[in-house]
Order: structure tokens, then C-alpha cells, then sequence
């Protein structure tokens, strides 16, 4: 596949965090409960793997049910900041295998950019904790700017004068975003997303080490 930018996912292609996150959140989501007198549910890694890749505020409709629109904001906004210090501090290793590598590897031959719907400031301790800082060209999200997937894919490739980028992600919402900005999607069937039509992909890879072989100047 030719291309001149590869266009990153986050959660399910670089990293998986929803074990940390799930119990960031749920500190959230217990003194929520406590203060709101809500029965608001605790969440864990398979449901946060099920939700993660929606926008921010679809992610907290889903989970926080029974509190006003205000609370919701209010708890989205303490689970952020309690996972952010949870994952500033963890010294796991939930980084999938050669990522790292790789990413060095390809930022020899190709600019490398990521774009997500995770909350503002993510991406930045993504890189920082993963140490790729300076092989990622720009990055976009949507806590950023309020806008979709699809318009963020458009809009780093706009901004960076890519004619033929390609999307790496995990998810049936990355896919779609592809589909809607009409860039190639190539499926990390590793990641969280399962039910993917293949037909609809440019691209399989089953490691991130295989992003190599599909890929070409």
C-alpha cells in the first residue's frame, strides 16, 4: 500500500489502558455516588473496551445513566483527571508488542501522525509515557476540538498537504470514520473492535510489527 502519512489510532492499536482507566473511574464513579446519592454502575476493562474510540460525551451517556446532563460533564471531567494521574503514574507495560519500535522503524520512511476521540491532553501523555514524542509529525482529537474522527482524519491530512494517507485502528467506528473521510483503513485485529467486515478494510495486521510489510513509499 502507498501512502505519505500514517494516520494513528490511540487505545486498541498503540496501547491498552482500560484496566488502569476502569479503576481510575470507578474512584470517580464511587464518590459520584456518594455525593449525588446516584446507583450509577462501576465499570470495567471489557466495557471500557466496548466504549473507548466513541467520543468523550458518547462514552459518558452510555455509562453514567440516571444523572442529570450536568453531572454526567462533572463526572466525565473527575474520571479524566483521576485516569490521567493513574496512568502518569503506572509502570506497567500496556503497550502492545514492537509498537515502539516500529513507530521509529517507520518514522524513517514515513510521517506518522495520531488522531483520536479521547479527551484533550491524552495524546500528549500517550507519547510522553511511551516516548515517541518525536516521531509523531501532529495529532488531533476531539476534546481538542469538538469535532468527529472523520473530521480530524481530514483535517491533520489537510493541514500536513497528505494526498494518499492510510488510518491504522482497531474499531468499527475507526473504520467508519475512514470510510467517511475517505481514507484506507487498515484493521488492527489485535485492538478491541471484532465484528469488522474484512472486505471493507485495506488491510489487516494481526501485530503492529506486520504495519511494515503492508506499507510502501
Amino acid at each position: 500500500m502507498k501512502t505519505d502519512g500514517i494516520i494513528l489510532d490511540i487505545d486498541g492499536t498503540i496501547w491498552n489502558t482500560t484496566g488502569i482507566v476502569a479503576g481510575a473511574w470507578n474512584i470517580a464513579i464511587e464518590k459520584t455516588n456518594k455525593k449525588a446519592g446516584a446507583s450509577i454502575p462501576e465499570v470495567n476493562a471489557e466495557i471500557l473496551q466496548q466504549q473507548f474510540g466513541k467520543p468523550m460525551n458518547v462514552i459518558a451517556d452510555n455509562l453514567f445513566k440516571g444523572i442529570s446532563e450536568e453531572e454526567r460533564e462533572e463526572l466525565l471531567e473527575m474520571c479524566c483527571n483521576f485516569e490521567q494521574q493513574a496512568l502518569e503514574e503506572n509502570q506497567k507495560d500496556i503497550t502492545y508488542p514492537a509498537v515502539i519500535r516500529v513507530i521509529k522503524e517507520l518514522s524513517q520512511s514515513f510521517d506518522i501522525f495520531i488522531v483520536s476521540n479521547c479527551q484533550d491532553g491524552y495524546i500528549e501523555l500517550t507519547m510522553k509515557k511511551n516516548g515517541i514524542e518525536e516521531y509523531i509529525k501532529d495529532w488531533e482529537c476531539f476534546g481538542h476540538n469538538g469535532k468527529s474522527k472523520a473530521e480530524n482524519i481530514k483535517t491533520v491530512a489537510l493541514r500536513n498537504k497528505l494526498s494518499f494517507p492510510v488510518y491504522v485502528g482497531d474499531t468499527l467506528g475507526d473504520l467508519l470514520a475512514c470510510q467517511e473521510a475517505e481514507v484506507p483503513f487498515i484493521w488492527a485485529k489485535y485492538g478491541f473492535g471484532k465484528e469488522i467486515p474484512e472486505e471493507k478494510t485495506s488491510g489487516i495486521i494481526n501485530s503492529f510489527e506486520e504495519l511494515k510489510a503492508i506499507l510502501e513509499n
